[in-house]
């Protein structure tokens, strides 16, 4: 008996000395990830990866890749990473923005990229969870093919159960500040979770979630401000002349979303000739034209609603040959209600995207990163891809206006910024509809440093409301502006003034 209560007495004493030191027992081991292929150090930190069922009948799964904080992961903030899309897998987040890694391209056909630590991983100061979400996307699957119909409410609450049971796979995690993050669609994402999380909260649920505040980048949030956002973008980065802006103006009355008349859309056109040819995600980077994506097809996609299709309907790259990605939703338009086509669907449209899924996609589909990383068979799972068009997704949730006021009005923080030079979401766009939400000015426009030097502009609102710029930094802040990325979050977590 006294051994047994020695024994019992030493497993205390490990059990907080390892709460002191930041260490983890109650994580299930068989999410641990021993070994990362293609990274030959010593992680600085634990990783862990797989699913959590959110519907047994189902047999829904959503697939997670979790990262513990290289500082105090028993202290820092969690933080939930989302990407857009929708339809696109939050590795996207992992493999090109603020994962623990840089991804160095293989150097032939075939060979294995090689990973090596990321100096900017937003690990260095947050636990972070990937979540690839609906089901369907990315590593993320069901059985049950009618989990593939979805839309931004549904999603909104599979999200918040896979929160639930993650925080029961992990109560030690229970206790630290919880943030919930992503760029692009998960503008829609974001708010919506964090409603549903409130809400829950509100009702009782349990575990308890100790969440503080949202981030979005970039985001998606409102047909109206996000439509009207180009033209003013276009004419104060001067891709347009002053008499076009002029003309466009008058002849729209401002609303450059939904022309009204021949002599606004004729305009728009002319908009839309003067930008054609651009890196949509960046204005200031080069847009790859490969020749073998230029080759045509005078098909037509019936799949797409009317109100998605381009002009030039008939001038489409390829889809078969065409395995170059954009990695977010919307080219140049507002996201409207009803059915949002996927990037693939999109892909045959009449615009190229200007970036690549190559390491992502060699990494992720070969064998030994999927056992590394306790993927389910191929068979259940697929390929992976960047972005998916295996869902039907339904933008039901309307504006993100009313979200983000019944959040912050809560006193939940929140952190809006915008890559300067993107025109996919302008952020011009942003910049109106948080000022629209009529909350005080509390920090005055101003630039905010980094590494001593202008990383941005910022102003602060009552009701804990932050919105900022990134200068010079595309729609994908972290990928285009790393060291700056990290420092925005970082003091953001931390309760900072930017």
């Amino acid at each position: 008996m006294a051994i047994t209560r020695i024994s019992l007495v030493l497993l205390l004493s490990l059990a907080l000395l390892s709460m002191r030191l930041g260490l983890t027992y109650s994580a299930p081991e068989n999410a641990l990830i021993s070994q990362v292929p293609g990274f030959s150090g010593t992680l600085p930190s634990k990783h862990y990866s797989g699913y959590v069922t959110i519907d047994q009948d189902h047999e829904k799964n959503l697939f997670y890749y979790f990262v513990e904080s290289e500082r105090k992961p028993s202290e820092d903030p969690v933080v939930l990473w989302l990407n857009g899309g929708p339809g696109c897998s939050s590795f996207d987040g992992f493999v090109y923005e603020h994962g623990p890694f840089n991804f160095e391209l293989p150097k032939s056909d075939g060979s294995f990229p090689q990973l090596h630590l990321n100096p900017y991983s937003w690990s260095k100061v947050s636990n972070i969870i990937y979540l690839d979400s609906p089901a369907g996307v990315g590593l993320s699957y069901s059985k049950n093919s009618s989990d593939y119909r979805t839309g931004d409410k549904k999603t909104a609450l599979d999200s918040h159960i896979f929160l639930l049971k993650w925080f029961e796979l992990y109560p030690e995690y229970l206790k630290n500040p919880f943030f919930i993050a992503g760029e692009s669609y998960a503008g829609v994402y974001v708010p919506t979770l964090a409603y549903e999380v409130v809400k829950g909260l509100d009702a009782g649920a349990t575990p308890k979630l100790n969440f503080k505040g949202y981030l979005v980048g970039n985001g998606v949030t409102d047909d109206v401000f996000d439509g009207n956002a180009l033209v003013p973008f276009a004419h104060g980065m001067g891709l347009i002349s002053d008499e076009l802006f002029q003309e466009v103006t008058t002849e729209c009355k401002g609303n450059f979303y939904n022309p009204l008349n021949d002599s606004c859309q004729s305009k728009l056109s002319k908009v839309d000739e003067d930008i054609d040819g651009l890196n949509i995600y960046d204005i200031l980077e080069p847009c790859y034209h490969q020749p073998e994506l230029r080759e045509v097809t005078a098909t037509t996609n019936s799949k797409l609603p009317s109100s998605f299709r381009q002009l030039g309907e008939t001038e489409r790259p390829s889809a078969v040959r065409m395995r170059i990605f954009g990695r977010a939703w919307p080219f140049r338009a507002p996201v409207r209600e009803g059915r949002v086509p996927t990037w693939p669907e999109l892909l045959n449209s009449g615009n190229v995207p200007c970036t690549s899924d190559e390491v992502a996609t060699a990494w992720l589909n070969n064998e030994t990163v999927r056992k590394a990383l306790h993927v389910a068979e191929e068979s259940l799972v697929g390929s992976w891809e960047l972005c998916t068009n295996k869902i039907l997704f339904y933008h039901d949730a309307g504006s993100m206006i009313p979200y983000h006021k019944n959040l912050t009005s809560r006193g939940y923080r929140a952190l809006i910024f915008s890559g300067d030079h993107d025109m996919c979401v302008p952020y011009t766009g942003s910049e109106a509809w948080t000022r629209s939400m009529g909350y005080e000015v509390v920090d005055e426009w101003r630039p905010w440093l980094s590494s001593e030097q202008i990383a941005g502009y910022t102003q602060g609102y009552a009701h804990n409301l932050t919105f900022a710029t990134v200068k010079g930094s595309g729609h994908t802040v972290p990928e285009y502006k790393p060291r700056e990325a990290l420092d925005l979050y970082s003091r953001f977590l931390a309760g900072q003034k930017l």
